[in-house]
């Protein structure tokens, strides 16, 4: 059976690559799902004095294009013998070009292989796996924030969905993506818009349409990306049911995020959060919808968030050890669920 060595990409964050090796295990594990066979005998190896992930399986059809899109790879090999690497053409969705991604820099912004990542788990756990390469899904951010996630949906192609209860976040998201859509030439639309309900002003909501060519614009191949800045626990009537193929957030950490409460205040308790909004969430979601959360374990256990999850209907999605260390405040794990039906 052919065997194949990845290398993974170099990242900002010391701590996270640090981690990252038996992270992309999991995550190989994950691609498996939607590959023409099983990986088989997943681990690492040093060759050349350089650590590789490693693993063994028949690559078909599209499958080296889905492993072009695992979170830390840099380049894939096939292992003709034990020294010897023998280079495999990647082909990462990039609809975009990747300073998208990686422009923005303020405190508290998640790191974007993770971001990547948990979006990866998210869809590969869905009912849409198999339509990864292919476009013309929709990605949910009830927690935007400055729109990490949403970014890495637009350069896989998709539409995306933002809530933030910061309005100052809004605004910034906005300004840069209308700079960076106005520097690099590409035509689309952004306005700030009032919403109502019931006769009252509930929202402010940021609609962008946009394209990756001139093309791509005179064809009506676009994409489109709405951010709204309301509360996430009071969503109803403000976003269509059945919008999402997947919904990914990143729970408050309880150190230096938060999210507000019905009194005003600021709470830090991720799983107050959670159980508020799961409900707002779930009609959102797509039959076969899958959710992404991740989050501080030192504030929140795990066992308590799948218990939130499951109480609310959905189907745990089982991978890889995925916990890992931030900083000496923070531990963060991943769940994924899907929504049944």
């Amino acid at each position: 059976m052919p065997r194949y060595a990845i290398l993974l990409a170099p990242s900002a964050n010391r701590v996270y690559a640090d981690q990252a090796s038996r992270m992309s295990r999991a995550e190989l594990g994950a691609f498996g799902r939607v590959l023409s066979s099983p990986v088989e005998e997943v681990g690492t190896a040093e060759i050349g004095g350089v650590e590789y992930l490693t693993f063994e399986g028949e690559l078909m059809g599209r499958d080296m294009a889905f492993l072009s899109n695992l979170s830390s790879a840099y380049a894939l090999f096939e292992r003709v013998d034990e020294e010897l690497l023998r280079p495999c053409a990647l082909s990462p969705l990039g609809r975009y070009d990747s300073d998208l991604i990686t422009i923005p820099k303020y405190a508290g912004k998640t790191n974007e292989q993770f971001t990547k990542l948990v979006l990866n788990l998210t869809l590969l756990g869905s009912a849409s796996a198999e339509r990864m390469l292919d476009g013309g899904l929709t990605v949910l951010d009830p927690l935007c924030g400055r729109g990490t996630t949403l970014n890495q949906a637009l350069m896989y192609g998709y539409d995306g969905i933002g809530v933030e209860i910061d309005g100052k976040d809004v605004e910034a998201y906005k300004l840069f993506l209308q700079t960076w859509l106005k520097r690099k030439r590409l035509k689309h639309t952004a306005e700030l818009v009032p919403m109502r309900r019931q006769g009252r002003r509930a929202a402010r909501r940021l609609e962008v349409t946009m394209a990756a060519s001139k093309d791509d614009h005179r064809s009506g191949a676009v994409q489109k990306l709405t951010v709204l800045h309301a509360d996430t626990t009071q969503l109803d009537g403000l976003i269509r049911g059945n919008c999402a193929d997947v919904l990914v957030a990143d729970l408050p950490y309880g150190v230096a995020h938060g999210s507000y409460e019905d009194e005003g205040g600021l709470s830090r308790r991720p799983l107050d959060l959670l159980e508020r909004a799961v409900p707002q969430w779930l009609p959102l979601l797509r039959p076969g919808g899958a959710i992404g959360l991740s989050w501080n374990v030192k504030v929140a256990k795990r066992e308590l968030a799948e218990d939130i999850l499951i109480a609310a209907g959905l189907e745990l999605v089982e991978y890889g050890d995925l916990l890992h260390r931030v900083d000496q405040g923070i531990e963060r794990d991943v769940v994924v669920a899907r929504k049944i039906g």
